[in-house]
């Protein structure tokens, strides 16, 4: 910013800004919002970015430099303002607020309340205000290996088909057989009963072990003196895998208090922040988050921040906090974690000795380890997509790679995928499917047109750095055409040949051969191997629900609205053949003499 403007920004906006509190925005010349702070008083503390440039961290002045124009909101009161900086923070993802995720969302449990029979399914983002949710956890996998262990104790269902009470949807399926569901589907299931397998989930989650094991045990007395042997036992055997849970939990403080750890590691990239979760004295957890760009930070700043992201989602606060660094505001944290909590007090220590000293040394030893094992995996990331660039002749490393397969069953149902892999890993939100409508069945090169045509018709979407496409010299002949058609012949282009595994690029006669062990094409087998997947996945869906549709279609009586019915009920024809006359006469719209007709022709 030139200092005219700079001059102008002091004098006339600085000025009027009132003594409030509120949350104020800097934006640069391309009003683009590149942070968000909140203040007890406005004037104090956006002046006192404008001070002397010595006074300010070199971050600041850096940022400072960048101001264009800058705006404010008043609030009533500075938690008012806490949580409007927090939401602006995740509309706005300024450059220089501390955030903490890798160009991803991180990952929570939820348990879907709105619905009778809740289930419990992978979230991005706790959207939904009926739902509950747990987390946020620091990857996926340790999403899904938590989802894996609580299917095998508790029996909640998975399917996604809508149910109400006193409702039958037919035959349950293999999980209620082997004792993974309490089949509500059956439609004799009370939902109080199921809401307390709900509950159960709720504590595990919590990592309130302690009090699910006497539940569990309270309740399997009573269900036993109400001569309920089968719920009783079943209870019995949840209760003992808890029990085998709890053991292989470790012990780490002498009292059996609830208690969160949280250490930061200053890495050459940034921060690496350690989490330990104990509850009842025993270690239930281990979370390992970053936030990269943050080098040069001061580290209550990023505590401050970390504590604000992680808690603002979290569904269980305990009552003490153990830290590496006392966050900036630590009074206020204290009084907002208290309130989220609802009641009780949380409080912020720094241990200097004893076994709570020795946790965090553990725990910031976690960290350091976890951070390094990120950077070196993001060297190799970054060495791949080098090599890539350099086997290529690409300008630089492709920051965005979109990759494109066709599948079809026999020539039917032809489907193509586009997925998108940024900074060399895959980027799924930018994944998308097209449901080939206007060539020939079996015509791979005019479905491949067709898909390339409608994507780069899209100019809301980002140009790629590289398009690759699942094929030969023929898949690449087909790209050259559209991108040429389209006017962007200069987008970098290739294609991957199955088998070989070939490299075909434009000009150029022969086929490029690497090393099966070559960072760069084990990168464009990545990308390949994910479009033929993702495509390859709608083609058999789409088959599977042809297949039932055109057998539907020949059965008199079974009109679009019945075919609809069925589909939804029924995911394919073998699942319809497998079914009773009564579990179809139970389909919603389905009279009895229908689902006899029906039936003959099944079985006839």
């Amino acid at each position: 910013m030139d200092e005219e403007l700079r001059t102008k920004l002091k004098n006339e906006k600085l000025a009027r800004l009132p003594h409030s509190p509120g949350v104020y925005l800097f934006r640069d010349e391309d009003d683009k919002v590149i942070y968000v702070g909140k203040a007890v008083d406005l004037r104090q503390r956006v002046r006192s970015y404008f001070q002397n440039p010595a006074s300010i961290s070199p971050r600041v002045r850096f940022m400072v430099e960048k101001i264009a124009d800058l705006s404010y909101i008043i609030t009533d009161s500075e938690e008012e303002a806490f949580i409007l900086e927090s939401n602006l923070i995740k509309e706005h993802s300024p450059r220089y607020n501390v955030q903490f995720k890798d160009d991803k969302h991180y990952p929570y449990l939820c348990l879907t309340m709105e619905e009778p029979f809740p289930r419990l399914v992978f979230a991005r983002r706790p959207e939904n205000k009926r739902a509950r949710y747990f987390g946020p956890y620091s990857s996926a996998g340790a999403v899904r290996e938590t989802m894996r262990l609580i299917k095998k104790i508790f029996p909640l269902r998975s399917c996604k088909q809508p149910l109400q009470e006193g409702e039958s949807k037919g035959r349950p399926c293999l999980n209620q057989q082997i004792k993974r569901c309490l089949a509500p589907c059956r439609g004799d299931l009370p939902r109080e009963e199921y809401l307390a397998v709900v509950d159960q989930v709720s504590l595990f989650l919590e990592g309130r072990q302690q009090a699910l094991l006497k539940k569990v045990e309270k309740e399997m007395h009573e269900a036993s003196k109400a001569l309920d042997f089968e719920k009783a036992a079943r209870l019995r055997d949840q209760f003992f895998s808890l029990q085998k849970v709890m053991e292989r939990q470790k012990a780490v403080t002498r009292d059996s208090r609830d208690r969160d750890a949280i250490a930061l590691v200053a890495q050459p990239w940034g921060f690496s922040v350690g989490l330990f979760k104990v509850r009842g004295g025993k270690l239930l957890a281990a979370e390992n988050f970053s936030s990269r760009g943050t080098e040069g930070m001061e580290a209550e700043v990023v505590m401050k921040e970390f504590i604000r992201h992680f808690y603002s989602g979290a569904s269980f606060i305990p009552g003490e906090l153990l830290l590496s660094h006392l966050p900036a505001e630590s009074g206020f944290l204290e009084n907002w974690l208290r309130k989220k909590k609802g009641g009780g007090p949380v409080r912020i220590k720094l241990p200097q000795r004893g076994e709570k000293k020795a946790l965090l040394e553990l725990l910031k030893k976690n960290a350091l380890q976890h951070g390094e094992q990120q950077e070196k995996n993001v060297r190799q990331e970054m060495r791949m997509l080098d090599e890539l660039a350099g086997v290529l002749s690409l300008p630089g490393p492709p920051e965005r790679i979109e990759g494109y397969d066709i599948s079809h069953f026999a020539g039917k149902e032809t489907v193509g995928s586009m997925v998108v892999f940024l900074q060399g890993k895959p980027w799924k939100e930018g994944y998308r499917r097209f449901k080939i409508r206007e060539v020939k069945a079996a015509d791979d090169y005019g479905a491949l047109a067709e898909m390339l045509e409608r994507r780069f018709r899209n100019d809301k979407l980002p140009l790629p750095s590289l398009v690759l496409i699942d094929g030969g010299r023929g898949q690449l002949s087909v790209g050259e055409k559209v991108l040429r058609e389209k006017n962007l012949s200069h987008l970098p282009l290739a294609s991957l040949a199955k088998e070989e595994e070939h490299i075909f690029l434009p000009g150029e006669r022969a086929p490029l051969r690497l090393p099966a062990v070559h960072p760069a094409l084990k990168l464009l087998q990545q990308v390949r191997d994910e479009a033929h997947r993702f495509a390859l996945a709608l083609s058999r869906n789409l088959n599977i629900k042809s297949s039932i549709g055109s057998f539907l279609e020949s059965i008199p009586g079974v009109g679009p609205a019945r075919r609809k019915a069925l589909l939804e009920h029924f995911n394919g024809l073998e699942a319809l053949k497998d079914a009773s006359l009564e579990e179809i006469k139970a389909v919603p719209g389905i009279s009895a003499p229908v689902a006899e007709n029906l039936y003959r022709n099944l079985h006839g």
